[in-house]
């Protein structure tokens, strides 16, 4: 039965002026960016340039085709950066898209359908379950009218709404029918200011991005010295200046790291497919890095932590108690108690029932999902399970008030009454003792139950009858302890920020071990204003923060960024945008989660499951391992392609050059890049989340030593001594003239000894710490094909015409073959002592400490 009011809304000319006064009902515009400069910057950052300075210097030294393929490098990481950032930045053209298109209203005394735009302050929104609301408006009229405003307030539980409470846009109705005055339209809404939030938050730069800025740097340092150094030499040596910047040019192209942006790009997209499998949808892939670099999650509850699924779980009567088994909202139960409580249950379950008739559970796409809120479906899907009888329509209903928190409905069985518990009791007589109810009532809470008291009022009693009590749970996630178990092992510090009540969200945090030594529960507005002491807050390990705002969200999260944090935060709804905005790694709900939450984050819970993100940053650990196992693998190569250039500069000239700069560019593009890509997408370790992750630079001072004082020189030493050797054995003499053919001869035993040491350094980098034998050789088939069409390449480039004239060398002699071959045995030798003289260190380090 629908509900009246005593006003007829406002008449239609009434409307048209205060919408011509106040403007349409819509979300403010911001300011559209100017999608020419996004991209234009996406093609002139740092690394951009410098490959640009790169094609540019290979047209000069004649080579368009080298040119081309780094412009074509250039533009496509471009405008897949562009697109990536076009879709995050949509998070708040979403928000406008919750405001329905069409809303009814009281005009005149009739309800009539305008479109949503139309609406203007004083109109009398008509509200029934379902309807969205599309203006902050003023409840006039309510009949068990309640508001699911979880997206705005990170509150779980519908929100009851009486007379003159507010409605909010955005939210939606979930039981009950009621009108609202609009109070507030457009931009003046609570929504239009969440929006405003978010647009204004800014995602920090990914630690990823800012090591390879970092990278890239010192790299392109490198070339340009090497270029200036040869342009030097040249002259020295009286060559002709053009030839020698021609030299210095090609030279320094062919150190330019063309390849590196790719490889990172198609490691870090091949991480998000696999994270992919594992329910975690990746919208920005330098998040991927991002989340192994986590250092602090701070996790929602309710869906995240718990499977929001409402359930009845015990039922205490005055007859003796009901345990009940089952999970989410299927009618099927299994009940547990003596036949004189299980029927005291089910006369409790039918009053229950009987005062939220239109909450049921509804089988969808063979799962059951609840309609209306999900603890009066819980209570409905126990009354099925333990017999009792549909309630019978009744217009003597009093929706759940907030104020006397509790419900009831009159029938012709007398008065049903439903609520908190002592606000229940404080109608019924006193025939029962107190104290024992109440025992069973704080036991319940202990235990983190949701508790609510069931009771009846027949006409001829004056007072109530206690029926029973009701514990109803979300129950957490069954792998939940394990992951947050799991996240302690790797050093990740955790906090539950929520919205929910303080009492229900510290019994989840102690049923999944969350909780830290202290056990703290901290209420929003409670929080330190000073972020130096919040942050001391937060770190004190496993601490629960509820009823927050989504102010203070943003506040948390600045304040652990500001203690050098990494911070991952996870949220649903409109108001956990900003957040997810500007953490370090925003992490939505794919499955409950609004469209605003997941266009703002980075990373998409397609299960909305917390174990997921602890997959992920596993996931996002291997990755980082794996961008350093090929940045050691690509400078060690480079070292062995520096080698020729720097001892003919260091002789003056009067040792031969061993390389001519397309050999290097056929070493950098042909052979070196696919063993490069190959260990982008080696398996995690198993030990990656048994240590705190280390958070250090892509380049530091042990990579830098690996890669200088081993990798590099070994691989270097064996191919300039095959070269020298094979020189030598032709007759040649430091400072003499050196036959074209000897000298082509030798220059190809040195390009297969750098590819041999190239096969052997990708084996070797697959491990920091362990010899080549312990890992074993089939871990990564993907790097076993690599190394095989490598070697098939290394076949073309020293057989097949014309390439052989065209890079300046040819086939090795036998003895050529020979000397080569050892820098296999040669790098793999060095590798295996180096990492063994180091865990001897590190034992020896270990004993000194006390």
């Amino acid at each position: 039965m629908a509900i009246t009011v005593d006003r007829p809304g406002l008449t239609d000319a009434e409307a048209t002026l205060r919408h011509r006064r106040d403007g349409p009902n819509t979300m403010p515009e911001p300011p559209r960016p100017n999608r020419v400069a996004q991209f234009a910057a996406q093609l002139t950052h740092f690394f951009a340039a410098m490959l640009w300075v790169a094609a540019a210097l290979a047209l000069v030294a004649g080579m368009p085709v080298l040119a081309l393929a780094i412009a074509c490098v250039v533009v496509l990481n471009g405008v897949f950066a562009f697109v990536q950032e076009f879709r995050a930045d949509r998070a708040a053209e979403r928000l406008r898209a919750l405001l329905p298109m069409q809303a009814r209203v009281r005009r005149d005394g009739h309800v009539v359908a305008v479109e949503s735009r139309t609406l203007v302050v004083g109109d009398l929104l008509v509200l029934e379950p379902g309807d969205r609301v599309c203006a902050d408006a003023t409840v006039r009229a309510s009949r068990q009218l309640a508001a699911d405003e979880s997206m705005l307030t990170g509150e779980a539980e519908p929100i009851a709404r009486t007379m003159n409470e507010p409605v909010l846009a955005g939210t939606y109705i979930v039981t009950g029918q009621g009108e609202a005055e609009v109070r507030a339209i457009g931009s003046a809404t609570r929504l239009a200011a969440l929006a405003a939030v978010t647009e204004q938050a800014t995602r920090p730069p990914s630690p990823l991005t800012r090591q390879l800025h970092r990278v890239v740097r010192l790299v392109a340092l490198i070339a340009v010295l090497v270029g200036v150094v040869s342009f030097g030499v040249f002259a020295a040596l009286g060559r002709d200046l053009t030839e020698s910047l021609l030299f210095a040019i090609g030279v320094t192209v062919a150190l330019v790291p063309e390849g590196l942006l790719p490889t990172v790009t198609l490691s870090l997209a091949r991480a998000a497919q696999r994270m992919a499998t594992e329910h975690a949808l990746v919208r920005r892939l330098e998040a991927v890095e991002t989340l192994g670099a986590t250092t602090f999650i701070c996790t929602d509850k309710t869906g995240t932590l718990t499977r929001n699924e409402m359930q009845v779980v015990e039922v205490w009567t005055p007859c003796g108690s009901v345990t009940v088994d089952g999970a989410g909202y299927e009618p099927a139960r299994r009940l547990h108690g003596t036949d004189a409580a299980l029927r005291a249950a089910r006369t409790a379950a039918d009053s229950a029932a009987r005062c939220s008739p239109d909450a049921h559970a509804q089988r969808r796409d063979g799962k059951w999902t609840p309609i209306g809120d999900p603890m009066e479906v819980a209570v409905h899907v126990f009354a099925a399970g333990i017999g009792a009888a549909e309630p019978p329509p009744s217009d003597q209903r009093t929706p759940f008030d907030s104020h006397t928190r509790r419900a009831s409905v009159i029938d012709a069985d007398g008065e049903h009454i439903t609520g908190a518990p002592e606000a229940v009791l404080a109608l019924c007589d006193n025939d029962l003792d107190a104290v024992a109810v109440a025992a069973q009532i704080s036991g319940m809470t202990e235990r983190g139950l949701r508790v609510i008291a069931v009771a009846r009022a027949e006409q001829a009693r004056p007072k109530a009858r206690l029926l029973a009590v009701i514990g109803l749970e979300d129950p957490p996630r069954e792998d939940v302890a394990e992951a947050i178990a799991a996240c302690r092992s790797a050093g990740i510090e955790l906090a539950m920020v929520t919205g929910d009540h303080p009492g229900t969200a510290a019994a989840i945090a102690e049923q999944v071990g969350l909780f830290g030594p202290d056990r703290v529960v901290v209420v929003g507005e409670d929080l330190p204003t000073d972020d130096t002491r919040l942050a001391d807050l937060l770190e004190r390990g496993g601490v629960v923060i509820a009823r927050v705002s989504p102010e203070q969200k943003l506040r948390i999260a600045a304040a652990l960024q500001q203690r050098g944090h990494v911070v991952a935060m996870t949220g649903d709804g409109v108001n956990d945008g900003p957040a997810l905005r500007t953490a370090d790694i925003g992490i939505a709900m794919g499955a409950s989660g609004t469209d605003v939450a997941r266009e703002a984050a980075d990373l998409v819970l397609l299960d909305d499951h917390f174990g997921t993100i602890v997959a992920a940053v596993r996931l996002g650990r291997a990755t980082f391992a794996n961008i350093r196992r090929f940045l050691t693998y690509h400078l060690t190569d480079n070292v062995a392609e520096l080698a020729p250039f720097a001892l003919w500069a260091a002789s003056g000239g009067t040792i031969p050059l061993g390389f001519t700069v397309l050999q290097v560019l056929a070493l950098d593009i042909g052979t070196d890049m696919l063993p490069a890509l190959a260990l982008g997408a080696e398996p995690p370790n198993p030990r990656t989340m048994s240590r705190r992750a280390k958070i250090r630079a892509l380049i530091d001072p042990r990579l830098l030593r690996r890669v200088f004082g081993v990798l590099g020189p070994a691989e270097a030493g064996i191919g300039m001594i095959a070269f020298l050797t094979v020189l030598a054995v032709a007759g040649w003499r430091p400072g003499a003239e050196v036959d074209a053919e000897v000298l082509a001869s030798a220059s190809g035993a040195l390009f297969v000894a750098i590819v041999f040491g190239q096969l052997a350094n990708a084996f070797a980098c697959r491990s920091e710490s362990r010899w080549v034998g312990a890992i074993g050789w089939k871990g990564n088939p993907l790097l076993l094909y690599t190394v095989a069409i490598e070697l098939g390449l290394l076949a073309v480039f020293l057989w097949v015409p014309p390439l052989p004239r065209l890079l300046g060398g040819a086939a090795p002699t036998a003895l050529g073959w020979l000397l080569a071959a050892c820098a296999i045995p040669a790098l793999l030798v060095a590798d295996t002592a180096h990492k063994m003289l180091r865990a001897r260190r590190h034992r020896h380090r270990i004993v000194r400490t006390p």
